[in-house]
């Protein structure tokens, strides 16, 4: 789980030099790859939801055995 939520924050740190290059320098470019990148993080971000899921689950069923 700590593994999933570092890729993330790694993830989010990466977007930076594109979100420089978007806002002060006006880059049409960059703003592509952010976009594009966004749709990654929203993927990222899905698959920990259901890792935290799949463990509330288990912890769940595990306190009824």
């Amino acid at each position: 789980m700590k593994d999933k939520y570092n890729e993330l924050l790694k993830f989010v740190q990466g977007l930076e030099t594109d979100v420089n290059k978007f806002t002060e320098k006006g880059q049409a470019a960059a703003g592509t790859r952010l976009r594009k990148s966004l749709s990654e993080l929203k993927k990222l971000a899905q698959e920990m939801r259901n890792q935290i899921q799949e463990i509330k689950a288990e912890r769940k069923g595990g306190a009824e055995a």
